[in-house]
């Protein structure tokens, strides 16, 4: 290994904490530290320190508490977002409906995530679920551009014809086979289904608001925790128009609504006679997520066979990949989110490079590829 500052920089993401809890600092820093390739650069209890630290530290990664005396985390995040745009910012939420409507609200404005604040009925030791998930999260947003900014964005046509894309912004060479669709399903879908994790909910926001009037039901599995997917169906009304619900066991689908899976609970369906009903699954996580995007998709097909249309967004891990290989194999489409526009090209990634996807586009295309697509 080399000993430039350049070389030492790129084996680490460092990480700013802010809380006004000195114990939750703590939590952090020591799960944090116990892995080399992570790096604390600073440490510091509330909004204007952390907009102080961000200027002057230029972190990879900021971990934002919500509530904190002097300036709170939503009042500080356009500042620290403003002095280090690069810095990617994970909220620190407790499990409330106060803190995940200041959450939803902190990613309209820029945050890319939300973790849960630690506790001493959450197991945060060694090999824990908490421990897992922060790591993966943190090393996977290390390498980002900015998503709102004016980096050259791929067309459609280009995402269209070729094999191989280069990022603009980074410069990385991204290879996918888009998929022959001489077999797809041609017709008009049945029923949207939408996958998303890191960064979805800006992405959903996106791209239902193209869907509004569809005589279709629209399900969306969105990787968040319980009280947070209420809140973020809420937002979806607001945002797009469209009546959109979290999913209750025995909702009946209609026809120009939105369906959105709860935190904790898998979204399956069962048909009766001609209606489709959702039915609230407790199983095992899958891709150690719960609610997860593979077993909706599974259920689905079991339905509605091809007629469904899948659109996979930003998102960490593969969750979905399973799901749509089986939608494809029965004539289905799937369409995927590219990797510039991506907060994470996980999810997305996973479909476009397994040679699933029927088209791979930039954020702002997507919705009106599947508006013509679904009429």
């Amino acid at each position: 290994m080399g000993s430039t500052t350049e070389q030492v920089s790129a084996d680490f993401v460092s990480v700013v904490l802010v809380d006004d809890s000195s114990a939750i600092r703590g939590i952090l820093r020591r799960i944090l530290e116990s892995d080399p390739q992570i790096k604390i650069i600073a440490s510091v209890s509330n909004g204007e320190m952390a907009v102080a630290a961000a200027q002057s530290k230029k972190p990879d990664i900021m971990i934002l508490d919500v509530e904190m005396p002097i300036m709170d985390g939503l009042s500080a995040l356009p500042d620290i977002l403003k002095a280090s745009p690069d810095t990617k910012v994970i909220m620190c939420s407790s499990l409330t409906e106060k803190g995940a409507s200041v959450t939803l609200k902190a990613m309209e404005l820029g945050a890319v995530e939300t973790i849960v604040k630690p506790s001493s009925a959450l197991d945060t030791g060694p090999d824990s679920a908490f421990q897992k998930n922060l790591f993966t999260l943190i090393k996977s947003l290390k390498t980002l551009r900015p998503v709102q900014g004016k980096a050259p964005a791929e067309t459609a046509a280009a995402s269209l014809a070729g094999v191989q894309k280069k990022d603009l912004v980074a410069g990385e060479v991204v290879s996918f086979q888009l998929r022959n669709d001489s077999t797809a399903y041609k017709g008009k879908p049945r029923i949207i289904a939408i996958g998303s994790s890191t960064g979805g909910p800006q992405a959903l926001f996106q791209v239902i608001r193209h869907l509004k009037g569809l005589d279709m039901p629209i399900v969306v599995t969105q990787h968040m925790p319980e009280t947070f997917t209420k809140t973020l169906t809420e937002h979806i009304q607001i945002q797009t128009g469209i009546p959109s619900f979290e999913a209750l066991d025995e909702m009946v689908l209609e026809k120009g609504k939105v369906y959105v899976a709860r935190g904790g609970r898998h979204m399956l369906f069962e048909q009766r006679d001609a209606l489709t009903v959702i039915r609230l699954g407790d199983g095992p996580s899958e891709n150690f997520c719960k609610p997860a995007v593979d077993p909706m998709l599974r259920s689905l097909i079991g339905i509605y066979g091809p007629k469904i249309l899948c659109v996979i967004l930003t998102g960490m891990g593969q969750d979905g990949l399973q799901g749509a290989r089986m939608l494809v194999e029965k004539g289905g489409r799937v369409v995927a989110q590219d990797k510039q526009t991506s907060v994470v090209w996980g999810m997305p990634g996973a479909v476009a490079t397994n040679g699933l996807c029927s088209a791979v586009l930039p954020l702002s295309e997507i919705g009106p590829w599947v508006r013509t697509a679904a009429t």
